[in-house]
């Protein structure tokens, strides 16, 4: 399993549930758009740290951005 393309995948649609935009994401985060969709296409390899930053700015719960999707099962 790629963790990276998981978390990517994850926090895309999340985000994209969440109704924001990288752009808007980047206000609520302060990681860049850039950062941001390079995270979305999994090619970040981000810390537990702004992992948990992320879902704070996602109001989610930090292991939905790491648990397994259906494709990963």
């Amino acid at each position: 399993m790629d963790m990276r393309k998981l978390i990517g995948r994850n926090f895309a649609r999340l985000r994209k549930e969440k109704g924001l935009t990288q752009e808007q994401l980047e206000e609520r985060s302060g990681f860049s758009q850039q950062y941001l969709s390079g995270l979305e296409q999994g090619r970040r390899n981000p810390t537990i740290i702004t992992l948990y930053e992320l879902s704070q700015a996602l109001d989610v719960n930090f292991m939905d951005l790491v648990r397994p999707d259906d494709g990963q099962r």
